[in-house]
């Protein structure tokens, strides 16, 4: 058993398939299932079961996830502290993040620090929901998290750095009901098409929230892909309650984005693993919360 051959298993695992991992890895797929039964004869144990092209993990694969990201990371960890020593000049940073946040603050936090460390890679990884993110970290899936909850995230195994607070806005076609620059009522929403996000999400529980107080609204869009939300808006198919982080994007693609009275916000931090992090993701986070 060597460090690659978990590498390999591990990407099968993050990416939910050989084919995709495959791909990930740009290693042909023959190659990368002979690595993993080669793993499974030295482990003496199945890792997955293999049904029709898909693969699910057995209890041994269960079992052999956590010290296989253990054994990756300590490999990292000695790499890292190699390149430091010579100064911080290569290397990748992997990065989870919710779809909005992937938007802002991450895409100015990226900029910046690529721009201070040419050399480095990032890698980002998206996550459906602020636990799903912090389960990526915490299980050293990734170094390194950005997310955003309403109100303190629970620091529940990962440290916790907060970053900025994404207030919420309503997003608007320009021939739509509302003019530019005028803050919007949230009960003016009464009776107006909404698209909204999963169940979870900051920008659905807002919606609901107003529902609950009495808001009589018609959820015409429900969808997970929040990256969808603005070409919905702009096709005239609702109106979206999203995080401001969402404004330079949608006012350069012709949407409105329209304060809302009362409003809510997002809390934005930086989470990352407590133990030690590569040079790399130790930098980001320097430059994120510096």
């Amino acid at each position: 058993m060597d460090v690659r051959q978990l590498e390999y298993f591990l990407a099968v695992v993050d990416h939910g398939g050989v084919n995709r991992a495959a791909t990930a890895l740009h290693l042909a797929q023959p190659s990368l299932s002979q690595a993993l039964r080669s793993l499974e004869r030295d482990l003496g144990s199945d890792l997955f079961h293999r049904i029709g092209r898909r693969v699910v993990l057995t209890g041994a694969g269960h079992a052999l996830v956590g010290p296989a990201r253990e054994a990756v990371r300590g490999l990292d960890l000695a790499r890292s502290a190699v390149e430091a020593a010579q100064g911080l000049r290569r290397g990748r940073v992997d990065v989870a993040t919710l779809p909005t946040q992937a938007i802002q603050p991450l895409t100015g936090l990226v900029s910046g620090f690529t721009a201070l460390h040419p050399e480095m890679s990032v890698s980002v990884r998206v996550a459906l929901t602020a636990r799903d993110a912090v389960d990526m970290v915490r299980t050293g899936a990734c170094e390194l998290g950005v997310v955003a909850t309403a109100g303190p995230l629970p620091e529940a195994g990962v440290r916790v750095r907060p970053l900025v607070r994404q207030a919420f806005v309503l997003l608007a076609p320009r021939d739509g009901p509302f003019r530019e620059g005028e803050p919007v009522p949230a009960e003016r929403l009464a009776g107006r098409r909404l698209i909204v996000g999963q169940q979870g999400s900051g920008m659905r529980r807002f919606v609901d929230d107003l529902v609950a107080d009495g808001l009589e609204a018609h959820i015409a869009v429900e969808t997970e892909d929040r990256l969808s939300v603005l070409p919905l808006v702009l096709a005239g198919s609702g109106l979206a309650v999203v995080t401001d982080a969402w404004r330079d994007l949608a006012e350069r693609a012709g949407a409105l984005v329209l304060d809302l009275v009362p409003t809510g916000h997002l809390d934005v931090a930086l989470i990352s693993r407590r133990g030690p992090l590569t040079a790399g993701a130790e930098a980001f986070a320097a430059h994120a919360v510096g």
